[in-house]
């Protein structure tokens, strides 16, 4: 529980105050996941504070994603979304295994279709060849979280039937077990909502927001190997990466406007 505070003087809202002391409890681990937070007119009574000012703290709150409420029920902790970094080529399962997630694929079907146009330009193949499709569900501490379609060659697609895909990573069996050394990926991300079929495999909505990513992963050598569709909960995942303003040359030496190096 909250104990009883008086908001010390300062420049900021009280809102604010009130926002960021319940926000570095939460993050700090104070108030767990699904912890229930005290009622309006509470955290009004114990900041000494109208419930308007609260309720705008809350609205806060809300909006970053660190609570929900309930109609009825009350205000809850929300559970932090996972997270993985774009800031290099790794697959799913080695970036939750990292964090201590406990991860599992559930392989809807795996088979050989015709590529599409869409799948055959991107793996540069004629339309109508076989490729292998593999349909999984990952499950994130054994909730789902993402359904992934994966096209390979159907040769490399084959092959992976004899491995134990339910709880390896494809990206490590194909380095490790297929000696092939992955480059780099091109990748596109956006939004969508979640048709039935979806909505029943990540156990949500149908009409949910989900985040689409297309990754289209090379070899070293620059040769397509392995086109997904990952399809991710929105409301349980999220890519994070660092970008910079511009590329620095450590090298570079001031010059005037005339381009003369200064002294």
């Amino acid at each position: 529980m909250i104990s009883s505070l008086t908001l010390v003087p300062s420049p900021l809202p009280l809102y604010t105050q009130i926002k960021d002391i319940l926000r570095e409890r939460i993050l700090e681990g104070t108030y767990k996941p699904h912890h229930k937070l005290p009622s309006e007119s509470e955290m009004s009574t114990l900041f000494d504070v109208s419930r308007i000012t609260v309720r705008q703290a809350l609205s806060d709150l809300q909006n970053e994603g660190l609570i929900f409420r309930i109609p009825g029920k009350g205000t809850f902790v929300a559970k932090p979304k996972a997270f993985q970094q774009l800031t290099q080529l790794e697959g799913f399962a080695e970036a939750m295994l990292r964090m201590g997630y406990e991860i599992y694929n559930k392989v809807i079907s795996h088979k050989s279709v015709p590529a599409s146009a869409i799948v055959a330009k991107k793996l540069k193949l004629e339309t109508g060849t076989p490729v292998s499709e593999i349909r999984r569900v990952r499950y994130l501490n054994r909730e789902p979280l993402s359904m992934e379609v994966t096209y390979l060659m159907e040769d490399i697609g084959e092959r992976l039937r004899s491995f134990d895909l339910p709880t390896r990573d494809i990206f490590l069996v194909l380095e490790n077990d297929f000696g092939i050394a992955l480059g780099y990926a091109d990748l596109q991300i956006d939004a969508m909502l979640a048709d039935d079929d979806l909505a029943h495999q990540l156990k949500i909505e149908e009409g949910s927001a989900v985040l689409r990513m297309e990754r289209l992963t090379h070899t070293a050598a620059g040769k397509p190997l392995d086109f997904e569709y990952l399809y991710f909960r929105g409301d349980a995942f999220q890519y994070r990466l660092q970008i910079a303003r511009r590329a620095v040359d450590a090298t570079a030496v001031p010059q005037n406007q005339a381009g003369d190096p200064l002294p």
